[in-house]
């Protein structure tokens, strides 16, 4: 047991080490940003639609983990949430500790400033539920988009590495993965704690997954132009031959 631990660190290890920086880097960003501008709603002139400003930088993950789930596998994209999501946890924490110390922000040197310092206290210390709903959307989508998003490659025998298969495979996971976040984020949080109906919460859900499922049809060309460089210039072979011999082992 303690042999496949140390195994399953190393392995992750390496991961880290061979999924190129940018890409981490914007991955963890993105889902820290996407909860962050979570607390924010769109004004919107209808009363069955609701939107949060997450949905601006959601688009990222999905795209990073589509690519990382082609390359390295969804296994290893799916590790790669789940360090996002810890990286996440940590700084919700510092920012939770920086809005307990006392002092002023700048935006509240105005007329009601105790009232805005206070609301900005609030907003970047986040609430439990907040970081709860969006914590648990994202493992669970997340884990929905990487296997469904390998699945959906593994129909495509004939050329796996096409565009063809790469786009579909992107678009149909990030717009499932999308919508399971977008609902589960809703239901846990807006509907519960801002008195969302069920309506707004599958409206929401819906209308975002669009929203960002077109954002992943723009920019997808560089996610499979990036892919096809990784390839070409063995990216992660270090990953891989461990993988191998960890399977040879067996």
């Amino acid at each position: 047991m303690g042999q496949k631990i140390k195994s399953e660190f190393h392995q992750f290890v390496l991961l880290l080490k061979s999924v190129p920086a940018l890409v981490t880097v914007i991955f963890v960003m993105s889902v820290f940003e996407m909860n962050l501008l979570a607390n924010k709603s769109i004004s919107l002139p209808v009363d069955w639609l609701a939107l949060d400003c997450g949905i601006i930088v959601s688009w990222f993950a999905f795209l990073t983990m589509d690519m990382v789930t082609k390359h390295f596998g969804p296994k290893a994209a799916t590790e790669l949430s789940i360090f996002a999501i810890i990286i996440n946890l940590l700084f919700c924490l510092l920012l939770f500790i920086g809005s307990i110390i006392p002092g002023m922000w700048g935006e509240s040197f105005v007329e009601n400033g105790d009232a805005i310092n206070v609301a900005l206290d609030n907003t970047f210390g986040g609430t439990w539920y907040v970081v709860l709903g969006s914590t648990t959307a994202f493992i669970v989508s997340s884990v929905v988009n990487n296997f469904s998003n390998w699945g959906i490659g593994r129909a495509f025998r004939k050329n796996p590495d096409g565009r063809v298969a790469y786009f579909l495979r992107s678009y149909v996971s990030t717009a499932v993965g999308q919508f399971v976040d977008n609902l589960l984020f809703a239901l846990i949080v807006s509907h519960i704690f801002f008195g969302w109906t069920f309506l707004q919460c599958v409206m929401c859900s819906l209308t975002g997954m669009v929203a960002e499922l077109l954002c992943e049809v723009i920019f997808s060309y560089f996610g499979y132009s990036a892919c096809a460089r990784w390839k070409k210039n063995k990216v992660g072979e270090e990953y891989f031959e461990y993988l191998k011999l960890c399977k040879e082992s067996v």
